[in-house]
């Protein structure tokens, strides 16, 4: 156990944000640099080592959560490391973007504030960056086998690195210009600084994975031709097939998908672009979509210097406090206060749109909405309270219904569809085709990071026990697994 009277003598400190009018000027991540170790090794004196770690439950990695906290109390951030990458390839991607469902579990959050759990894995994969203690884990022999893995995003670089590692020669194939999927075209600057993605591409590399971006897979390369020069293939395109809003205007200019806008401010840090071809910049901003997205969008905008941004939810506003209808260990649905929102806006709750309208020369300058009430099953409208805010710029950040390979590959691979219209697969992660398999988000739907790292990782160990007929790698979860959310 860490420090055993430390839930009852140390009171939660979350890590430290940057001054709002600060951050806002630039693109850097919110959070101050992780230095202050005293303040990190306290709060991780405050696991209680429950006989029963929830948090394991919480998290679909299995995280070894009560073990790397007390060697951080410990102060052995070499130890830390160790059990924190026994079960999470990349710890520095869900310290900083994971919603933690493993806090949500905590044992002492049952009646007090929990473990800052995220806080600390992140200082601990920080920490050994910073000190050299991350390097390739190069296989001691190759196995002959070659794996193809289509898409780069969480799931499809853990697949690929868990099977690297197992000696089979990995090939990762992205259409974008650079590798990371939504890690690199969907996440902000802010958030996660790109820096982290490409210094773990270059271990993947020093590995022994190969990357071959710019390729589209189901265009440039066929379903077929990935069947005939590889051993097997692995499915890992995400879901970005985003959820549309069909109403009057739609096709004014100026109103936009979350990530049609997104991907183009993280091409400006790259240096693809001075200014993004859609930018905020004193414009009236318009979001749509109260989630993770939209809050991406919201700090965008800030940073673009936005004239104002408004961000719309058709749900009612969540509660401060955990419903009782979402008893513990469950991750509850309350209201969250992100970076973006502390940085100003106005968030808009049980509304929706119902048009816009524009100018002469078809721009969209006003989103009509209405508020709403939950009847019967549906949202009305409530007569009445129709009203017009002014928009310039509109992202709509409503989610996504699906994997957009359904067009393409998956016709070439003769794979089946499930009832929800992602790529089926049974308990091994196995389609219907011999050689073929699926995780994360493309199988699963929309999910979150921990989810698709965890599904990467036990792709890897289907398919390496496919290859070989038995296999060393861990597979934490099975595709039937679900979240603990209700």
């Amino acid at each position: 156990m860490a420090d055993p009277k430390g839930f009852l003598t140390t009171p939660k400190q979350l890590a430290e944000r940057r001054p709002v009018d600060v951050r806002i000027k630039d693109w850097n991540e919110v959070y101050v640099e992780r230095s202050l170790l005293p303040v990190i090794t306290k709060q991780a004196g405050r696991c209680m080592d429950c006989g029963i770690p929830f948090c394991h439950n919480g998290c679909p990695l299995g995280n070894l959560i009560p073990e790397w906290n007390d060697l951080a109390y410990r102060d052995d951030f070499v130890g830390a490391i160790e059990r924190l990458h026994a079960t999470n390839n990349f710890p520095e991607f869900t310290g900083r973007l994971c919603p933690a469902p493993c806090e949500s579990a905590c044992v002492l959050g049952i009646n007090q504030d929990a473990v800052t759990i995220k806080n600390v894995e992140v200082t601990i994969i920080d920490k050994a960056w910073d000190r050299g203690g991350v390097t390739p884990q190069v296989p001691e022999r190759l196995s002959g086998k070659t794996v193809a893995v289509v898409g780069s995003g969480p799931a499809g670089l853990a697949a690929a690195q868990q099977l690297t590692r197992a000696g089979h020669t990995v090939v990762v194939y992205e259409r974008a210009d650079r590798i990371g999927g939504l890690l690199r075209y969907g996440i902000p600057e802010f958030k996660m600084e790109k820096r982290h993605i490409n210094r773990r591409v270059e271990q993947m590399r020093a590995e022994g994975t190969r990357f071959r971006t710019g390729v589209h897979v189901g265009e440039d390369i066929t379903g077929q031709q990935l069947r005939e020069r590889f051993d097997a293939v692995v499915v890992a395109a995400g879901a970005t097939t985003a959820r549309d809003l069909p109403v009057p205007g739609r096709e004014l200019k100026g109103v936009h998908q979350a990530m049609e806008y997104l991907p183009l401010a993280n091409k400006v840090q790259e240096g693809d672009f001075v200014e993004s071809p859609i930018s905020a910049k004193g414009k009236h901003v318009v979001v749509i979509g109260g989630g993770d997205t939209g809050a991406d969008c919201v700090g965008t905008a800030h940073r673009q210097g936005a004239a104002s941004v408004t961000q719309l939810e058709i749900m009612p506003r969540p509660g401060e406090e955990r419903p009782g209808h979402q008893p513990w260990p469950t991750m509850p649905m309350t209201y969250k206060v992100t970076s973006a929102h502390e940085e100003g806006g106005e968030r808009i709750y049980s509304v929706n749109t119902t048009r816009f309208t524009g100018d002469e020369d078809g721009n969209v300058q006003e989103l009509h909405l209405v508020e709403v009430e939950f009847k019967d099953g549906r949202f009305e409208p409530v007569p009445g309270t129709e009203r017009a805010v002014p928009a310039q710029l509109v992202t709509l950040a409503m989610g996504f219904t699906g994997t957009d390979v359904r067009n393409g590959l998956v016709e070439q691979l003769g794979a089946d569809l499930d009832a929800r219209g992602n790529i089926a697969r049974d308990g091994r992660f196995a389609t219907n085709v011999d050689g073929v398999y699926v995780c994360g988000d493309a199988g699963r739907g929309q999910s979150l990071i921990v989810w698709a790292i965890a599904e990467g990782r036990s792709a890897a160990a289907a398919v390496d026990r496919y290859l070989g007929g038995k296999t060393p790698l861990p597979a934490p979860i099975r595709p039937t697994d679900r979240p603990l959310v209700v």
